[in-house]
């Protein structure tokens, strides 16, 4: 496999209440329900990076993984916090209906093919864009959020 100076290859197993276990791609562990991922390696301001880290901190995430521009993370993370209700009494969402609103949201802003992914246990395999992965969990929830490519398919000529 050719190495990317600014790129590395993960996987992340994740398992019903456990932290992902990090594995560099290629080793001789199990790879069964893997998650592999293009994790780059960007340099951002200390700024940034304290800005992110505090809206973490404020809105109880835990950044696991992203190949995401920092003011799109914010805005996962951040979209993510309002679709959970602030008081008790208040019906709390499904998965279904919070992955879904996140999706439409960051097909509006962000263009089409995003997909998103929630859940507690839950194993995954997929591909994404460039500067379109974030895993993150809010709570007692895993969000996956990518992007992939679309190409449209055209009619041959008869």
């Amino acid at each position: 496999m050719q190495k990317h100076p600014s790129s590395l290859m993960l996987s992340i197993t994740m398992e019903e209440e456990q932290e992902p276990n990090l594995i560099k791609h290629g080793s001789k562990e199990n790879h069964n329900k893997t998650m592999h991922m293009h994790t780059p390696n960007p340099n951002p301001s200390s700024q940034t990076i304290m800005r992110l880290a505090s809206l973490a901190i404020s809105f109880n995430v835990r950044l696991k993984s992203s190949d995401m521009p920092v003011h799109m993370q914010e805005h996962a993370l951040h979209h993510t916090r309002l679709l959970f209700p602030l008081h008790p009494p208040s019906p709390k969402p499904t998965n279904t209906h919070i992955a879904r609103a996140l999706k439409k949201e960051f097909d509006t802003k962000y263009g089409l093919a995003w997909h998103c992914v929630i859940g507690k246990s839950f194993g995954s395999f997929v591909s994404h864009t460039s500067g379109g992965f974030i895993y993150f969990s809010i709570d007692s929830l895993s969000v996956l959020l990518f992007k992939t490519e679309v190409h449209l398919v055209e009619q041959p000529p008869f």
